[in-house]
């Protein structure tokens, strides 16, 4: 399985939304919390279409091996 561009900036995003939802309980700030949730849900929607996009071509690349 090959890694993407997609899945490592979802993921990096992901994090910093875990980070900023946490430092928003922390100094109860509802609209950082709020952000890093968002953040968060977006990392993982473009992690998931690198996901998508690398089982594509790896089933491409299986095809081609037929």
């Amino acid at each position: 399985m090959s890694v993407n561009k997609d899945q490592v900036k979802g993921r990096v995003k992901e994090a910093k939304g875990t980070a900023k939802e946490s430092v928003g309980k922390v100094v109860r700030d509802r609209a950082m919390e709020s952000d890093g949730r968002v953040q968060k849900k977006l990392g993982k929607v473009q992690s998931a279409i690198g996901d998508f996009k690398s089982d594509v071509n790896d089933s491409a690349k299986n095809r081609n091996r037929d």
